[in-house]
């Protein structure tokens, strides 16, 4: 007597191995997608609308300023994991092993330095002064409402008393550490990073350099392209 058989269970699809975390700027993609949205609706106007050479003339300027600006707005993105830094900036796209990171240097601009020496911007991290700035303004505030002596001066001649912030007064919010600017935070978290991994086996390896031609591609067609409309006009 035979017995049924038992059908085997389907394959599974195999998990990565290694999770991204991924850093884009949300400003950038805002503005990218408002710029793009005005230039297309101006050029397909003046396409449809146009007479003469104008048609041609408003292709040629979208061919050449819709990948560079998708290139400085959308398109950057930071992605990390345990063994490696990408960097997607406008132009180019840069695999960096954690073991061959010396630094993640903040200053004016954010940065990842290779052991080479040579510099790679983060372009999808942008400084904000501002933003600076601002996470300082609230960190002197939280010291002045913890000050144990209950009164302390911050800049402007403003004081708290009674040990009270009054600007953060019933907001419910606990203190987990020094307030931060968001992208500060971000490079703290990838320091952290790198800092943990880059002796790790599996964080070794050679840089890479890739160069985004589907950006310079287009983009050099419609730059070539609108010089000879304009030069033959």
């Amino acid at each position: 007597m035979t017995t049924p058989e038992h059908p085997s269970p389907a394959p599974q699809p195999p998990v990565p191995a290694v999770q991204d975390r991924v850093h884009r700027s949300s400003a950038g993609i805002a503005g990218g997608v408002l710029l793009l949205a005005i230039g297309a609706w101006l050029g397909i106007d003046a396409i449809v609308s146009g007479t003469g050479r104008t048609p041609w003339l408003a292709l040629a300027a979208l061919l050449l300023v819709v990948p560079l600006v998708t290139a400085f707005t959308l398109r950057p993105a930071v992605y990390a994991n345990d063994d490696r830094l990408r960097v997607r900036n406008p132009f180019r796209v840069v695999v960096l092993p954690w073991g061959q990171v010396a630094v993640l240097r903040s200053g004016y601009s954010n940065e990842v330095v290779a052991k080479s020496g040579k510099k790679y911007q983060l372009w999808a991290i942008p400084v904000s002064l501002r933003a600076r700035k601002k996470a300082a303004r609230q960190e002197a505030r939280r010291i002045a409402g913890d000050d144990p002596a209950g009164r302390r001066t911050l800049a402007g001649g403003r004081t708290l008393a009674g040990g009270r912030d009054p600007w953060s007064a019933g907001t419910g919010a606990a203190d987990t550490g020094p307030v931060r600017a968001e992208t500060d935070k971000i490079m703290d978290d990838l320091r952290e990073l790198h800092e943990t991994r880059q002796d790790a086996e599996s964080a070794q390896g050679e840089i890479t350099v890739r160069w985004a031609y589907e950006v310079l591609g287009p983009a050099a067609a419609g730059a070539v392209l609108l010089a000879v409309l304009l030069a033959t006009g």
